[in-house]
């Protein structure tokens, strides 16, 4: 992994999407510009949706180019199970929310859900204002 790239962030799968859908939220109008990290899920959870045209994946190749793609590493790994056997979340985010502690990075979401781990630095967006 080249640790020579500067992250200011970690965003998780959902902020992707509000980017790419010009959410209204300050925040979102603003997190693309500082440097961002994603979890490699994130790109699959971006590309890998059903019937996605030729123009969306375009659009989704061209915003995760400029986002840090964080591979899947053992400490990662072995952060995901610690987190997955100590709550009930979904792998997918378990994987994202230990990729940003293993980074030590605050992670970025809409999703409340996230709320309940320890541990890690996490920035929840509320997009209803």
């Amino acid at each position: 992994m080249d640790w020579n790239w500067k992250i200011d962030f970690i965003i998780d799968t959902n902020i992707l999407i509000y980017i790419l859908e010009r959410h209204p939220h300050p925040v979102i109008s603003h997190v693309s510009k500082f440097s961002l990290a994603v979890s490699i899920i994130s790109e699959i959870e971006m590309l890998g949706k059903k019937n996605i045209l030729p123009s969306e994946v375009s659009m989704v190749r061209k915003l995760l180019n400029n986002c840090k793609i964080i591979d899947l590493n053992h400490t990662i790994k072995e952060i995901a199970i610690s987190i997955k056997q100590k709550y009930s979340i979904e792998l997918s985010d378990a994987i994202i929310a230990a990729t940003a502690k293993a980074l030590d990075l605050q992670l970025v979401t809409a999703d409340k859900g996230f709320k309940k781990i320890e541990g890690v630095d996490i920035v929840i967006l509320d997009l209803n204002r």
